[in-house]
């Protein structure tokens, strides 16, 4: 599994459509702030996930950030290390790290991955 040692690296399930295409749009809106991000497809890779302490059905079920340290954060804390890295994206970032609507974020996001995975048949 390749990694940049100088940036991040996020772990996203490339067998999810939508998935590659918010990859898409965070690289887009992101712009220069984003090329020292290494995106890593988990779809296969079962064992390399477990070698760096990521559960891999955790890993479909959040999306996992590797940071500059080495420490994975997961869900919405993945999202606002991602989202704070780009100009752009810094507000939302903020925003969804409030508490009210952080908890209620959380709850929308694991409801909506799971509907996503019954749907594709891989849950």
């Amino acid at each position: 599994m390749a990694e940049r040692e100088d940036g991040i690296t996020v772990y996203y399930d490339g067998a999810c459509p939508r998935c590659v295409r918010d990859r898409a749009q965070y690289e887009r809106l992101a712009g220069e702030a984003g090329q020292d991000t290494c995106w890593v497809d988990i779809t296969g890779r079962d064992a390399e996930l477990r070698a760096l302490g990521i559960d891999p059905g955790a890993a479909l079920r959040e999306l996992h950030v590797r940071d500059r340290e080495g420490r994975v954060r997961r869900e919405l804390d993945a999202y606002i290390l991602l989202m704070a890295r780009a100009p752009r994206l810094r507000p939302l970032a903020w925003l969804i790290g409030l508490p009210g609507l952080r908890t209620l974020l959380s709850r929308w996001y694991r409801a909506s991955v799971m509907r996503r995975l019954r749907a594709e048949g891989r849950r």
